[in-house]
């Protein structure tokens, strides 16, 4: 077996990188965002779900957990915890949560849309930072609060009930387990290589936001509106967009959400309203063409 051998200096910065992990005081956290996080790995993540908007395309009203779940994702590092997140706004909110963002120090990485012809229309303002835990919370709390963003935590869910979809069948077509969550059925799928933000591996990549994201909302006689993104690299993009487009499935958007990922990554979102088995058969063709993970 291979042997490895730790200088001092290495095994105290891991030290100490444990000691602040662990230091991490999570329940004034909860306290300054209003709600629990929920934990993967050594991530809190905490949902800002635009439960307030009636948001409808093609006919169909967008469940929040389809399209409208924004979110605020900490991860401890050396000096306190990075902060990552992907914000849903009205077009009237994006200037006055930026500048409330900017005036606390923290960064704003991306602003675009998700979907096309919503209405009304939402936008996504992706942030970023790094320092003390508690000071980023209330600050982002306080930025959120220029907003119609619902800021009590949500009520307690019941066991969601199953969703009107072959879930057997899909999880076989995209290759891993799905869960149900507000209604629609979600998928998270992980790419093979590993994807670092200014040296920090983003891991879990799900509680990072770097995994693919696929959405199936139930729409009827079984047939799912669908929406996510696509994590792809450059060589991705065309072969990933043609098959989505082959299949049916419109592109939304196609954009960057961080400012000094490794590999540079792009994510590419789309929509439609057809039979599910149909449209995750051509998820999965769109999904070969990228460096992702089966279960």
């Amino acid at each position: 077996m291979r042997k490895l051998f730790w200088t001092v200096p290495i095994l105290a910065a891991l030290s100490t990188f444990t000691a602040r992990a662990q230091d991490v005081d999570w329940q004034k956290v909860d306290d300054a965002f209003g709600r629990k996080g929920t934990v993967s790995g050594d991530v809190h993540r905490y949902g800002f779900p635009r439960s307030d908007l009636n948001v409808t395309l093609d006919g169909v009203t967008i469940k929040p957990a389809l399209a409208l779940g924004g979110w605020v994702a900490l991860k401890p590092m050396h000096g306190g915890v990075m902060v990552m997140g992907d914000l849903v706004l009205l077009d009237s909110e994006i200037n006055p949560v930026m500048l409330k963002m900017i005036s606390s120090g923290l960064e704003i990485t991306a602003i675009h849309n998700h979907l096309v012809s919503a209405s009304p229309a939402t936008l996504y303002m992706h942030i970023s930072g790094h320092g003390d835990p508690v000071k980023l919370a209330n600050a982002i709390h306080e930025a959120l609060a220029q907003s119609k963003t619902p800021m009590n935590a949500p009520a307690a869910a019941n066991p969601p009930p199953p969703v009107d979809l072959d879930t057997a069948q899909l999880d076989q077509i995209i290759g891993v387990k799905g869960h149900v969550g507000g209604g629609v059925y979600h998928f998270s799928v992980p790419r093979r290589d590993p994807v670092t933000e200014n040296g920090m591996a983003l891991t879990p990549a799900g509680a990072m936001g770097v995994a693919i994201g696929i959405n199936f909302q139930p729409t009827g006689n079984g047939k799912a509106a669908i929406t996510g993104d696509f994590v792809v690299t450059q060589q991705e993009v065309n072969p990933v967009l043609r098959e989505m487009r082959e299949h049916g499935i419109e592109v939304t958007a196609l954009h960057s959400h961080m400012l000094d990922e490794q590999p540079r990554l792009f994510f590419m979102h789309f929509w439609a309203n057809d039979d599910a088995i149909k449209l995750a058969k051509g998820l999965r063709a769109a999904l070969d063409k990228t460096a992702s993970s089966r279960s």
